[in-house]
């Protein structure tokens, strides 16, 4: 069984030189309830086939990493019948030993993003170290510290340790490019007071700084951060009393490990009544609209350097 399956179509839009943005699927198996992930999923999709790019979303069907998913499949994977495992890198050999269904979080994609030779991806909010501990950092961050691609996002979930996730990512090399903006998003939030290596404002831009930084010989990714839409994003202070009291509910009931996560963000969303997930929503599609531009101008830009 071959590892990383691509679909027919991706095979072709690779044969032409067509730009592709990888997508994933934690956010349709996880993220969101049904039928609104299946909905989003396909919209994402949509937006990037609008700014005339290939989207190629990726997700595990019965131990099968496929890029580029039909319609089908992502209608499968987000059926609350299917049952499905989030897929990480230390997931995928699990999960293809035991044939079983999963949505990629930002690691897994990469992963397989990287086996097919796809050098744009766009997602919500990329993971990073949490706060109040040293050890807890997502799988997120070593993936995008060695892997060669253009990670479209809107800056780190706020419910993290943004100014240690910077650190993280200066330490190991990985250029942060403020996309319209000189200021790291905060996910919900459009600001969060801590800088960027360099803001930009086109994709062009973009293209040339990632072919440089790749021409030196590294390796690492180019995370390119987007301000969440202004009609739906959150204000900064607002949202940052609403994870504090969250951290202090999840304290309080002793929820830990990969529990924490999931948890936080139910609660910001609860006690935010239902502005947070809105924000998500939109932000996703803006980020794939922006990957979008982004993976075209690449693809008009000297990719044999590759």
């Amino acid at each position: 069984m071959k590892p990383i399956v691509i679909n027919k179509h991706i095979q072709l839009a690779q044969s032409s030189d067509s730009p592709i943005v990888a997508l994933e699927t934690a956010v349709l198996t996880h993220g969101l309830p049904y039928p609104e992930n299946i909905k989003l999923s396909l919209d994402v999709e949509d937006v990037v086939r609008d700014h005339q790019a290939v989207p190629a979303t990726i997700g595990l069907i019965e131990g099968k990493a496929i890029v580029g998913l039909s319609k089908e499949q992502v209608e499968y994977l987000g059926n609350p019948s299917t049952n499905t495992r989030k897929i990480s890198k230390r997931d995928y050999s699990i999960a293809m030993s035991q044939k079983l269904n999963g949505g990629t979080t930002v690691c897994g994609t990469m992963i397989a993003a990287e086996q097919a030779g796809i050098k744009v991806f766009a997602t919500g909010g990329i993971g990073g170290v949490h706060r109040n501990t040293t050890f807890d950092v997502s799988a997120d961050l070593p993936q995008l510290a060695q892997t060669p691609m253009i990670v479209v996002c809107a800056g780190a979930k706020s419910i993290l340790d943004l100014p240690n996730t910077l650190e993280y990512l200066e330490t190991h090399g990985v250029p942060v490019i403020g996309y319209g903006t000189d200021e790291f998003p905060a996910f919900f939030s459009r600001t969060s007071g801590l800088g960027v290596d360099f803001g930009v404002q086109n994709a062009s831009e973009v293209a040339e700084i990632a072919k440089a930084h790749w021409q030196i010989g590294s390796h690492s990714a180019i995370l390119v951060v987007v301000p969440p839409p202004a009609k739906t994003a959150l204000e900064g202070n607002e949202i940052e009393e609403i994870i504090q009291q969250a951290l202090k509910e999840a304290k309080e009931k002793k929820i830990s490990g990969s529990a924490t996560t999931p948890f936080l963000l139910s609660r910001v969303k609860e006690l935010t009544e239902g502005r947070s997930l809105v924000a998500n929503l939109d932000l996703l599609i803006n980020n794939a609209g922006v990957a979008a531009d982004i993976a075209i101008a690449l693809s008009n830009s000297m990719q044999k350097v590759f």
